[in-house]
């Protein structure tokens, strides 16, 4: 075995620049400066002999050597912070760090109510949480960046393990000037698509509701332009149009303080479900179903 062995340092140093783009970043990322990050690069490349990376003023450009020792330096990462959590996972369930990450519109609607469960039941349990969209979440747990993600299904995420939590069923809602004509339950034909605000691309819950009424026209007369369910909500109390919101939204109380009315979604599968995910294998599997015991007893009942 070669003694000029690359570090896991010189590794993640190179991950960093190769996700970030800029020496900057990259180094504000690893908690170096950048001039440390540089070096480390450079020692980097003299260790193997080759250039990684071509570095001018303005760009960062890598070679395509420099790419595939990138994309094999990320596999190493990961299989070292793996080794890792095997000798975590042996000890006490639930302790340490935990990087999850969770899709917008579950975040400010399930963790307040489940953060403080979590920290009196599991005190030793250091949970750095990341809000992203479906698709940059499970990239970043591909990348050794999340250890778990909670998001709602259906969604292709690669090669993972899945906890279903619970079904989070769809509501619609309506503008006051329409709540004397509201049924108790409203079916998709119901649905006016010239009236229709949904999210914007990104997010998956636009596909899912779509997906439960069930109606492909809805897609082209909808307009998609919420960058959040409480934009949406305010555009339909002031009268916009109308919505559909989630049952754990309602629960939360975003329909407060507002006049908007909302009704259970009448259709064949009229919810999302919610999911904790997490990489195939992982050693760290009977601490994510932990986790997720305790997510279903936070959810909706």
């Amino acid at each position: 075995m070669s003694a000029y062995l690359p570090t896991l340092k010189q590794l993640q140093y190179l991950v960093a620049l190769k996700d970030h783009g800029h020496f900057g970043k990259a180094a504000e990322s690893c908690f170096v400066t950048q001039s440390t990050l540089s070096a480390g690069l450079r020692e980097l490349e003299t260790l193997i002999g080759v250039t990684l990376v071509e570095r001018t003023r303005r760009v960062v450009r890598f070679t395509p050597l420099g790419l595939r020792i990138a994309e094999k330096a990320q596999r190493i990462l990961r299989e070292a912070e793996e080794l890792a959590d095997m000798a975590r996972a042996a000890g006490k369930p639930l302790s340490g760090e935990l990087r999850m990450g969770v899709i917008p519109t579950i975040a400010p609607f399930l963790l307040p109510s489940l953060l403080p469960k979590l920290r009196k039941d599991w005190p030793d349990l250091k949970l750095y949480l990341r809000e992203e969209t479906s698709q940059a979440a499970c990239d970043s747990l591909h990348r050794g960046q999340l250890d778990c993600v909670l998001l709602a299904l259906p969604y292709g995420c690669g090669d993972v393990d899945t906890d279903e939590l619970f079904e989070d069923r769809f509501y619609v809602a309506f503008p006051p000037s329409m709540a004397k004509d509201v049924p108790a339950t409203v079916t998709p034909a119901a649905i006016d698509e010239d009236k229709l605000l949904l999210l914007e691309d990104g997010h998956c819950l636009k596909d899912h509701a779509l997906s439960a009424c069930n109606r492909p026209e809805l897609r082209a007369g909808a307009t998609m332009l919420g960058t959040s369910l409480h934009t949406l909500i305010q555009m339909v109390d002031n009268g916009l149009g109308l919505t559909m919101v989630p049952e754990m939204a309602i629960e939360a109380g975003i329909l407060d303080g507002t006049d908007v009315v909302a009704r259970p979604l009448e259709a064949t599968h009229p919810s999302r479900s919610i999911a904790l995910i997490w990489r195939k294998n992982s050693p760290r599997e009977k601490e994510f179903r932990l986790l997720g015991q305790a997510l279903k007893a936070g959810g909706l009942n």
